[in-house]
């Protein structure tokens, strides 16, 4: 069988025995289309998802960086005054006031640092986002009898930075 019947696409005037010709980077010529060929960024669709979830990640650590700012503001109005949240009913959860500021202050201050870290590319903040964005979520759960509003809202907040931490694939942005 002559070289040209078993490799269609071998190089004529080289060796043989030598199989087809190589061009750059080792790939043979019958391999275009296949994976190699592919941009080094993946799909231009590829591309857009990446893009639009990395963005989410970054949009998750900006609320995380403001919700957290914004607990501990709650936390520490609930410390300083404990007439400033009136309760709304009797609760199966009920804890002193200054117990629920502490608590706000403390998440508050985690969600905080590692929204900051989000923002710089940790790489030990998208699990803790995950950890301290599903603690404020149950605490703010918790915390619906003194706000009703409020608490709400900010687990729409956590809801949404969970999604966008879980959502990020391990090599994009």
């Amino acid at each position: 069988m002559s070289q040209d019947a078993a490799h269609p696409t071998g190089d004529p005037g080289g060796d043989p025995g030598a199989g087809p010709a190589r061009g750059p980077g080792g790939a043979r010529p019958d391999d275009i289309g296949t994976a190699w060929n592919r941009p080094p960024g993946g799909t231009a669709e590829a591309r857009e998802r990446d893009s639009w979830v990395s963005g989410g990640v970054t949009f998750a650590g900006v609320l995380m960086l403001c919700s957290g700012v914004l607990s501990a503001l709650q936390g520490i109005s609930a410390i300083a005054r404990d007439d400033v949240f009136v309760r709304t009913g009797a609760y199966a959860y009920a804890l002193d006031l200054t117990g629920w500021g502490w608590i706000h202050l403390i998440i508050g201050v985690l969600l905080a640092v590692t929204g900051g870290g989000l923002l710089k590319g940790m790489a030990w903040a998208r699990i803790a986002g995950i950890c301290f964005a599903a603690l404020s979520l149950v605490a703010q759960f918790l915390f619906l009898p003194y706000a009703v509003f409020w608490p709400i809202t900010m687990i729409a907040i956590d809801l949404f930075v969970i999604w966008a931490l879980l959502s990020r694939q391990e090599g994009a942005g």
